[in-house]
């Protein structure tokens, strides 16, 4: 299938996932601003996303879709290498029309999925995973498994240097997911042809604004946490 066989075809797997991972992203942003008014709300929306059987299956899907753009992400990338050889003489200058994120996207996915692995320990394992396998208790804290709120606070706001590390972590994850985002937004509707001269530019502005500020809505969450400190 040309989808699979062909590299137009992963091009094409790749700006799908990747169009709906920034969907999901938009979804969970929206979400994480919640406990930044209501922490009621907040634990609401975490007590509907929990252990429940269509959270679980969106949560495989999820998976799915991350390992099937990492694959292909690398996949590509081995490509390209090959295609470029490995003479000495190749040197890679960065030309004037090529974004850095562009050459470097493979390296800022590394950093976002070790970002994530993070994120999943520090949550999905003490939330959901914490529901199916641990009577419903979060394996780092006291709290219940579906007390969002009190798990934000205990990752970035707690009194000790991890609450501090976790903090530092999550806004360089962000700061690199910020990169990768921007590229592969107006990347992945230029291979599926929605961008023409026209759009072009307009696409890459659009894609850095909505990505500036979907990656806000994360970092301040993370800043108003680390600053609060034991006041959560």
């Amino acid at each position: 299938m040309w989808l699979f066989n062909s590299s137009i075809g992963r091009k094409v797997v790749m700006s799908v996932t990747g169009i709906a991972l920034i969907l999901f992203l938009t979804f969970h942003a929206c979400m994480n601003v919640v406990a930044l008014f209501s922490a009621e709300g907040y634990n609401w929306i975490c007590e509907m996303l929990g252990a429940n059987w269509y959270a679980i299956v969106a949560t495989i899907l999820l998976a799915g879709l991350v390992v099937l753009h990492f694959v292909y992400a690398f996949i590509l990338t081995l490509q390209n290498k090959k295609a470029r050889g490995t003479s000495p003489y190749a040197v890679a200058e960065k030309p004037e029309t090529v974004e850095w994120a562009s050459q470097n996207m493979f390296v800022l996915g590394l950093i976002v999925v070790l970002g994530l692995c993070l994120h999943l320990f520090n949550f999905w394992f003490n939330m959901m995973f914490a529901e199916l396998a641990n009577g419903g208790v979060a394996y780092v804290t006291n709290a219940t498994a579906s007390d969002g709120y009190a798990m934000i606070c205990y990752t970035f706001g707690g009194a000790g240097m991890c609450s501090i590390i976790y903090s530092v972590l999550y806004l360089v994850w962000l700061t690199a997911l910020w990169f990768h985002l921007t590229h592969g937004f107006w990347s992945a509707l230029q291979t599926l042809g929605w961008s023409g001269k026209v759009w072009f530019e307009r696409w890459r502005c659009i894609g850095q604004t909505y990505v500036t500020i979907l990656i806000l809505m994360f970092a301040v969450v993370v800043v108003r946490f680390a600053c609060c400190g034991g006041c959560c």
